[in-house]
């Protein structure tokens, strides 16, 4: 469920002016991906898989939950590859998180990072098999500019405040 309202939630950059204002700096990008990774932190790496698939069965059969719509004729979209990767991807940085005993900024930081990682590799996998058997119509090239290098500084941006939100989560659970 976090997942699903993360991807409603835009995000975006606040700096302070020196007038005491705010400046805003949209990143184009949503907080369904820093979603997953939360629930993949807090709640391990069983819960996140869970998630994911939830989010994808959703997304495939219910609800046009996906950035690009919805419905099983989204598989034949160069997007779903990276819907795919949310899995190993949910799974990763849960495990990752569960195995290593120190909670710290460094270690969520990598795991998060890491796990994005994953998701995209499985994305650029899927793009290749996708050209070689749907025929989409821009190359391979463009397709991955466009799916991956284009998105993924901002994921990347993302990484290290999901991350302190998780530790501060993760604190104030382990703490009641």
């Amino acid at each position: 469920m976090l997942i699903t309202i993360c991807a409603m939630i835009p995000s975006s950059i606040i700096l302070p002016q020196e007038d005491l204002s705010f400046s805003i700096i949209p990143l184009y990008s949503n907080w369904q991906i820093p979603g997953l990774f939360l629930t993949s932190l807090l709640c391990g790496p069983q819960i996140g898989t869970i998630s994911s698939i939830s989010y994808l069965i959703i997304g495939l059969f219910y609800l046009p939950i996906f950035h690009g719509g919805g419905s099983v004729g989204y598989i034949l979209t160069p997007e779903f590859g990276y819907l795919i990767g949310f899995i190993p991807a949910a799974w990763t940085c849960g495990f990752l998180a569960k195995m290593n005993s120190k909670i710290n900024l460094i270690n969520y930081s990598f795991y998060t990072i890491f796990s994005l990682c994953i998701l995209h590799i499985i994305g650029m996998i899927y793009l290749a098999f996708g050209k070689i058997f749907f025929h989409w119509d821009h190359n391979l090239f463009d397709l991955i500019l466009i799916n991956t290098f284009k998105p993924f500084p901002r994921q990347l941006l993302l990484c290290l405040p999901i991350s302190l939100l998780s530790l501060g989560l993760k604190r104030l659970i382990l703490t009641k």
